[in-house]
């Protein structure tokens, strides 16, 4: 790269210590075959789960690149290094690491202390966004709408396993959904209907996180928001999710690609503005910035919606319901990058007017 090019450089992380690994990099090449190589200098640095880099054949591979994007992909040892050395200076850093060590501040927390602008949420905003327990314990508190839960740590499991199953029984009822607390993509998400399952689905959650969330399972539709933007945030229509299993898992969302993406959802216009509020209440009350995907549950019988959860940096990739429900709104997913890159310059100028001096 030349240093007197007047592109903006900007440096795209993917891949990621995180059991989402793989869909970062396929959320990664979409977006670098969407990004207007007449605006952007761009940088890929591809993540291995022990923090280090790949060599750039191989980040090249993962991507799945058919040749034609001017992408440069740098050596190192480790990621932070890498890109504190690169000529020229990285000048905005997108990071499309999808779930732990990439979405839930860490990652956020390492830009800040280099003071490189960054697309997304802060290190606030994505740490809640990413822990499903607090997430919605900070949502009752600002008097939105969540199913019924439970949630525990390794040691109520491991200590305390007949006291928790007594007050389960008092609290839930079967089926319930167990979670891993700090995870994405549906992974380690199993539907239990009875005691046994519950405690082997348990145990498979315990595999990715030290805390677990027991959701009250309800008949639902699941019907998704995308929000964009930092201080005045705009909604997109609501699209809904048809699973082509049970429900909407990980082989679901990436592997069959036979569940359908209805868009928009087949809501009235009242039933469309609540869920518009709600997306926008969720943002707000979690301080999100940038972008999130807010996916909300419609009880079939009732009517009655629910916040399930924020995806402080969700699917990007060709068939994902972020990019797509915003095309439907009006904003192609070129100009959505454009605008999520423009958004993440506009923070680090709001950030960089606060004062340092007492």
């Amino acid at each position: 790269m030349s240093d007197s090019d007047a592109r903006k450089h900007l440096v795209i992380l993917c891949g990621g210590k995180s059991a989402e690994h793989e869909v970062s990099f396929q959320s990664s090449s979409a977006i670098l075959r969407h990004l207007d190589p007449k605006k952007y200098q761009i940088s890929a640095l591809g993540i291995q789960k022990d923090g280090f880099l790949y060599p750039p054949e191989t980040t090249q591979r993962e991507l799945n690149l058919d040749g034609s994007q001017e992408v440069d992909f740098p050596e190192g040892r480790h990621w932070v290094p890498a890109l504190m050395e690169m000529r020229p200076a990285a000048e905005v850093v997108f990071p499309v690491l999808h779930g732990p060590f990439g979405e839930d501040g860490t990652v956020q927390g390492t830009l800040e202390v280099l003071n490189l602008p960054y697309v997304g949420s802060g290190v606030w905003g994505s740490a809640v966004g990413m822990n499903k327990v607090h997430c919605k314990k900070i949502l009752l508190q600002e008097g939105l709408p969540v199913v019924s839960f439970l949630s525990l740590v390794r040691s109520d499991w491991e200590d305390r396993r007949e006291a928790f199953l007594r007050r389960l029984a008092t609290e839930l009822s079967y089926p319930v959904f167990v979670k891993p607390a700090s995870l994405g993509s549906s992974i380690g998400i199993n539907k239990s209907t009875n005691g046994a399952e519950l405690v082997e689905h348990v145990e498979i959650a315990f595999r990715y996180d030290d805390q677990v969330l027991i959701e009250q399972g309800i008949d639902a539709r699941e019907i998704e928001v995308s929000v964009l933007g930092n201080d005045d945030p705009r909604v997109s229509v609501a699209g809904e999710i048809i699973p082509s299993r049970e429900f909407y898992s990980y082989e679901a969302k990436y592997l069959d690609q036979e569940s359908q993406l209805l868009i928009p959802a087949t809501l009235s216009q009242e039933e469309m503005g609540q869920v518009q509020n709600l997306a926008l209440g969720t943002f707000r009350a979690l301080k999100l910035e940038g972008m999130a995907r807010i996916d909300l549950l419609m009880d079939r019988g009732t009517g009655q919606f629910w916040v399930s959860e924020p995806n402080t940096i969700p699917g990007f990739t060709e068939f994902s319901m972020y990019p797509r429900l915003w095309e439907a709104s009006g904003l192609g997913y070129s100009e959505l990058l454009d605008t999520l890159i423009e958004l993440g310059l506009e923070r680090q100028r709001q950030r960089s007017r606060f004062s340092v001096d007492r």
